[in-house]
């Protein structure tokens, strides 16, 4: 029990179908786990603005949350038409259709346009292998979303989590393991040879295993892989406080959270507050204030000090 709520507690950060930055009325239908309600919203925008891409690329991701793939495959070709992005190949909402035959053709697409954009990736068959093991790694992540909603709540875990919660931990396990054969085969990867989104790939798997024996062990690569450039300081330090809270001490950062009596997520306790907006700084992170409110809604007040 004790691992499914620490499970649940974590927030990942997946990449959201929908947008954040309006929240339709299918939108919501959707985060509320209404999913037929929300493919008919979807459709009835479609069929009124049909160019209106995101609505598209979010009506193909409703229908892959409900195993249709045929429909979704149908507008995620739609949608992506004109994008030269490699996000879709990342977001876990699309992950019933990544055995299908039809997805292969979208990666060689999507990653075919992409350099047409941006220029050529050095190591593309290493980009397009990590742009999976993102996708794996969240896979999932919607139908955890709306268990940690009813835990938030009502108080309680709803039952039809467990064999989701057990089969997210089998993927993750498989998917560590495929990760390790290609650091083997690859090397550790560089912003500069696969990009910066593949390139957080390994972060993202070894901040969400559940064995603090791998984070410690890469540890060392990912702070240097940040402080020179060519990885994620975002998740460096979401795995160096990860470390630090398991271990019972203060997080430097304050990247780890947890829910209070009120159900309520706040940070867990931080090292020397009124610093850590200073060792946010060194790293190239905004200040925490800023990240706590966007994250939780959540207000720091603790005064900062240079």
């Amino acid at each position: 029990m004790k691992n499914v709520f620490k499970l649940i507690a974590i927030l990942l950060a997946g990449h959201a179908c929908f947008s954040q930055n309006k929240v339709s009325k299918a939108d919501s239908l959707r985060q509320k786990g209404f999913l037929d309600e929300a493919i008919k919203a979807y459709k009835n925008e479609y069929y009124k603005s049909p160019k209106n891409h995101e609505n598209t690329y979010n009506l193909a991701c409703a229908y892959a949350l409900t195993f249709q793939k045929d429909s979704a495959f149908y507008y995620l070709n739609i949608a992506l038409k004109d994008d030269s992005s490699l996000w879709a190949l990342t977001d876990t909402d699309l992950y019933a259709l990544i055995d299908d035959a039809s997805w292969s053709k979208i990666e060689s697409s999507q990653l075919n346009k992409f350099q047409k954009a941006n220029g050529k990736l050095k190591q593309l068959d290493y980009t397009k292998k990590l742009l999976n093991i993102i996708l794996k790694d969240q896979a999932l992540d919607y139908y955890v979303e709306q268990a940690k909603t009813c835990y938030m709540e009502n108080g309680y875990i709803p039952q039809w989590y467990y064999p989701i919660g057990a089969y997210k931990k089998q993927i993750g396990q498989e998917n560590y393991s495929n990760l390790k054969k290609l650091l083997k085969a690859y090397g550790w990867p560089k912003y500069s040879t696969v990009g910066t989104l593949a390139a957080d790939a390994p972060l993202l798997v070894i901040n969400h295993h559940e064995d603090d024996s791998v984070r410690k062990k890469y540890l060392a690569q990912i702070k240097k892989s940040c402080l020179e450039g060519e990885g994620s300081c975002m998740e460096y330090a979401k795995i160096q406080d990860r470390i630090l809270v398991n271990d019972e001490k203060p997080q430097l950062y304050g990247m780890q959270f947890r829910y209070n009596a009120e159900r309520h997520l706040e940070p867990f306790p931080i090292k020397d507050p009124e610093y850590v907006d200073k060792r946010r700084k060194e790293i190239g992170l905004e200040p925490l204030k800023d990240y706590l409110k966007r994250k939780i809604d959540y207000d720091w007040t603790v005064g900062q000090k240079e």
